[in-house]
């Protein structure tokens, strides 16, 4: 340790005395690298955020069949799908804004091929289109030749845990687009008729989104809002329609958690 007790430094002089200046410079450098090991400390801490994507300002023309129930969606043939992958993509139709597409609109295409333009939206393998209503026309494309085998498998029943958010948020319009601080703007998207996913996280692996319906398949968006972003236990069917999860069960059995969430 050096002896600094002889050295005495006065505020005005140009240079303090050689051995309290090098103890003062390894004071300050061990101060600035403790402050760097708690800066990366804390970061590699904090929640990550998934990759998403909002295509904004992209206008695509997309063909495929038309699916009102539970909630308007596109089911798009993958070309050459082969090896047991999905032979179709699911896509979730909205409105600009924070809006599903109009019940009414979508019944008149429903069951039919259609194309339209709109914005693509995604995460991981979900896929939505914040379409343009007054570009949905019917269309005689062949292209959705095959799309009744796009048929719903049932994975059993599950109980799962996660929370309720958002798609089109947390598909990619806002990031991360769910946990509490996002709770409002969620609310507000379901309301509109925004379909709300049921998010389960896996250690080391992507999120599961589950599609919530009622136990008999219908739309719950009214029937949630109070339970946004806050943990829950969900016990009901699971099925598959290709790369779309449809959790099935009546709202009124979801189960809260812990809300000390953050």
């Amino acid at each position: 340790m050096i002896n600094t007790e002889n050295e005495f430094y006065i505020g005005w002089e140009k240079k303090m005395p050689s051995h309290l200046g090098k103890h003062v410079r390894r004071i300050v450098i061990g101060l600035v690298i403790l402050a760097f090991t708690l800066a990366v400390a804390l970061a590699s801490l904090q929640r990550t955020i998934g990759v998403s994507t909002f295509e904004w300002g992209t206008l695509k023309e997309f063909t495929g069949t038309m699916k009102a129930s539970p909630y308007p969606h596109l089911i798009v043939p993958r070309p050459g799908a082969a090896g047991g992958g999905s032979r179709f993509s699911t896509y979730y139709l909205v409105k600009p804004f924070k809006y599903g597409l109009d019940g009414n609109i979508v019944a008149n295409f429903d069951g039919k091929t259609v194309t339209l333009r709109g914005t693509l939206i995604y995460r991981d393998n979900q896929t939505m289109i914040e379409a343009i209503p007054d570009s949905i026309k019917e269309s005689q494309s062949a292209k959705t030749n095959g799309i009744a085998d796009a048929t719903l498998v049932s994975l059993g029943r599950q109980t799962l845990v996660g929370e309720i958010v958002d798609s089109k948020c947390y598909f990619g319009v806002m990031n991360p687009g769910q946990f509490v601080p996002h709770r409002g703007c969620a609310v507000r998207c379901i309301s509109g008729g925004c379909p709300p996913l049921f998010v389960v996280q896996h250690e080391g692996a992507a999120p599961l989104c589950f599609l919530l319906v009622s136990a008999d398949g219908h739309a719950v968006n009214k029937d949630v809002l109070d339970m946004v972003a806050e943990p829950l236990e969900i016990t009901g069917e699971v099925e598959r329609q290709d790369n779309l999860l449809i959790l099935r069960a009546d709202p009124k059995t979801y189960r809260r958690l812990n809300r000390a969430r953050k």
